[in-house]
């Protein structure tokens, strides 16, 4: 039994749609950009064959015309060969522009416009005969053979149709002025080009779906790969571990630089500390600045000893606190009466450092408190 892990059966990611873009893989549909290509030539040729077959016919009629002086010049049958050049390419300019601009357009609808430099390397694996009769004989290969085929005989009986309905005016043409003719040859090019892209048309429908989901089966990926994909993307377990270890050194400074604008350090005494803020005009209720447990709460001690930041032993509030507000969060409404008690002792204690009074009575936390919480 083969190994679900190594099986194809998982979408691909977009690291891996990434990669195939940067190797010229993309979605393409040959058959959409030719019905596009097609639909424009045959509406342009409808619109301007008119005045497009008048100019051949007026310039055909004027290269035609060679008086005796011409006739022994050398040089102006590469003149005039230049001249008629040129002014046929005006006159054929906006159809070659309208099936350029399609041509160019066209991939947008599916893929988009993809520029690979890694596409122009050679391949020496191309040139293997083996790899080569493979790719003959292959599922994708029997698949382009039968749409090719079930294309030409579409299009050869949408234009044998065409023919069959306009043959008497295409016979018509050789009875009609030259000048009209053409106008109406070209005219008759463009209903002619309109319908064979309207048959372009449907195999493009059929063609694009098929592309899209051919694509996307080749680049499908096993969930093995998926997971090497995001281990290299994410790094190691040990890259991504000192990664965080050093995220947490840096959020450990930060935090201590809080500690010294603190009002208040409530401690556990030794397991835990956290430092409180408050500012009745900005804040609504006190806020955690810094928190820790151990080593960390040995450290916000001794930052708030060194700038001598109010310390207050209350091991149930501090536990409470500790355990339940993230970092510069405020503190819930159920720690508000606890909290105040706290707040109230430290201003009466740095009005009592002022003044020279007795120092005020440590607040008695409810020892309750955490348990409430």
């Amino acid at each position: 039994m083969a190994d679900p892990a190594q099986e194809r059966t998982e979408q691909p990611t977009a690291k891996r749609l990434e990669e195939a873009r940067r190797k010229g893989q993309v979605p393409r549909s040959p058959e959409l950009t030719t019905a596009a290509v097609v639909l424009i030539a045959g509406a342009a040729l409808e619109l301007l064959g008119g005045r497009l077959g008048g100019s051949l016919y007026d310039l055909m009629r004027s290269s035609l015309s060679i008086s005796r002086a011409q006739a022994f010049d050398d040089s102006w049958l590469l003149r005039s060969l230049e001249a008629s050049a040129a002014e046929a390419l005006r006159a054929c300019a906006p159809v070659l522009a309208l099936t350029l601009v399609a041509a160019l357009l066209a991939p947008l609808a599916i893929g988009g416009w993809n520029l690979s430099f890694e596409a122009l390397v050679p391949d020496l694996t191309r040139l293997s005969p083996l790899a080569g009769v493979q790719r003959v004989f292959s599922v994708r290969a029997l698949v382009e053979l039968a749409k090719t085929f079930g294309k030409f005989l579409f299009v050869a009986g949408t234009a044998i149709a065409f023919l069959w309905q306009h043959s008497p005016e295409l016979l018509a043409l050789g009875t009609e002025p030259v000048r009209p003719a053409i106008a109406h040859a070209a005219r008759l090019s463009g209903s002619a080009l309109l319908l064979l892209a309207g048959s372009l048309a449907v195999i493009a429908a059929i063609d694009v779906p098929w592309q899209l989901w051919s694509h996307t089966r080749r680049l499908r990926m096993s969930r093995q790969e998926i997971r090497e994909e995001l281990k290299d993307s994410e790094g190691s377990p040990e890259v991504r571990g000192k990664v965080r270890k050093l995220q947490q050194e840096v959020a450990k400074r930060r935090m201590m630089q809080k500690v010294p604008k603190a009002d208040v350090v409530v401690v556990n005494p030794t397991h835990y500390a956290v430092a409180l803020s408050y500012d009745e005009r900005r804040m609504r209720a006190p806020v955690v600045v810094a928190k820790g447990a151990g080593e960390v709460a040995a450290r916000i001690r001794e930052v708030a000893i060194e700038h001598k930041v109010p310390i207050v032993e209350a091991p149930p509030l501090a536990r409470a606190l500790h355990r339940a507000v993230p970092l510069d969060a405020e503190i819930p409404s159920a720690l508000y009466v606890a909290v105040a008690q706290v707040l109230t002792y430290v201003y009466q204690l740095r009005i009592a450092r002022r003044t020279g009074a007795p120092p005020p009575v440590p607040p008695r936390i409810d020892p309750d408190v955490e348990q409430r919480h």
